[in-house]
C-alpha cells in the first residue's frame, strides 16, 4: 500500500508537469491523434482499391490496428521512464535511483509518463476499436471482453518487456537506441497488418522472437477466426493474454542481472 501510495504521488506530479499549460498539453495531444490518424487514412485510401488483404477488409484491419494504438496508449504512460533510459545511464543520473530506499524500476517506471502519446494514441485506438468493430458485428459476450481486457494487458506487458530489455542492454551497451529500434518500432510496423501476409521467417519472428504476433493478430483472431487462422495453431489464440506475463517477468529477471554490472558515468 506505501508502494501504491508513492506511486500515487508520482503519478499526481508527473500530471501536473506535463498539463501546466493547458492549451499545449490539448494542442500536442491533438497534434499525435492527427499525425497517427493520418497514417490510418493513407491505409483507408490505399485499401480502397482492394476487396481485400488475404481475407481481411478494411474494417477487419482497423480492428487489428486499433489494438497496437490502445495498447501502445496504455505502455507508454508506465513505460516511458525505459524509453529514456539509456540518458540517465550516460549522463550518470542514474545513480540518484539507487541512493533511495526503493526498487530503482519502479522509481524509474513512475517517473516519468508520455501522457501527449497516451492520449493521442489511446483515443485513436478507442474510436478506431468502437467504430471497426460495430461495422464489422463484433459480438462482446462476458468471455470475449474478459479474454480482450486480459489480450490487451498483455500487450501492453509484451512491449514493456522489449522495452525493459533493452533498458537492460544499456548496462553493458552506453548506446541501444538503434537496437530499440530494430526490436521495437519495426515490428511493430508489421504488427499492423495480419502476419499471414509475410513470408515464414517473418511469421516465426513474429510470434517467437519478438511476439507483436500476441499483441494485436491472435486476439482478434479469437473474436472474428479469419480463415488465414488455419496456418496456425489454435493453441496460439488460447496463449495470447498469457505471453505477456511470461515475457516481462523474463526480461525483469534479465534487468535484475544487468543492474548489477551498473559502472556509473560520473559527471
Amino acid at each position: 500500500m506505501d508502494s501504491l501510495r508513492m506511486y500515487g504521488y508520482y503519478v499526481k506530479n508527473t500530471i501536473k508537469s506535463w498539463f501546466q499549460y493547458k492549451l499545449d498539453a490539448c494542442l500536442r495531444s491533438l497534434a499525435v491523434f492527427l499525425r497517427e490518424g493520418a497514417g490510418i487514412i493513407i491505409i483507408y485510401l490505399t485499401l480502397k482499391s482492394f476487396d481485400s488483404l488475404n481475407g481481411w477488409n478494411t474494417m477487419e484491419l482497423f480492428f487489428l490496428y486499433s489494438l497496437i494504438f490502445v495498447t501502445y496508449g496504455i505502455f507508454i504512460i508506465f513505460f516511458t521512464g525505459l524509453r529514456d533510459f539509456e540518458w540517465m545511464v550516460n549522463n550518470g543520473s542514474l545513480d540518484r535511483f539507487l541512493l533511495r530506499p526503493r526498487g530503482v524500476l519502479f522509481q524509474i517506471l513512475s517517473s516519468n509518463s508520455d501522457w501527449f502519446a497516451a492520449i493521442g494514441h489511446g483515443t485513436l485506438g478507442i474510436t478506431l476499436m468502437l467504430v471497426s468493430a460495430n461495422r464489422i458485428g463484433v459480438v462482446w459476450t462476458f468471455g470475449n471482453i474478459l479474454y480482450f481486457i486480459t489480450a490487451i494487458l498483455s500487450g501492453v506487458l509484451i512491449q514493456g518487456a522489449v522495452f525493459l530489455f533493452t533498458a537492460s542492454l544499456c548496462f553493458f551497451f552506453m548506446k541501444v537506441g538503434n537496437l530499440r529500434k530494430v526490436l521495437y518500432y519495426e515490428p511493430r510496423r508489421f504488427a499492423g497488418y495480419p502476419i499471414s501476409i509475410y513470408p515464414k521467417i517473418i511469421q516465426f519472428l513474429m510470434i517467437y522472437i519478438l511476439p507483436f504476433a500476441f499483441v494485436n493478430y491472435f486476439p482478434v483472431q479469437f473474436i472474428l477466426t479469419k480463415p488465414d487462422m488455419a496456418q496456425f495453431s489454435k493453441g496460439l489464440m488460447y496463449i495470447a493474454p498469457a505471453i505477456g506475463f511470461a515475457l516481462y517477468m523474463l526480461s525483469y529477471l534479465f534487468w535484475r542481472f544487468s543492474l548489477k554490472h551498473y559502472h556509473s558515468s560520473g559527471n
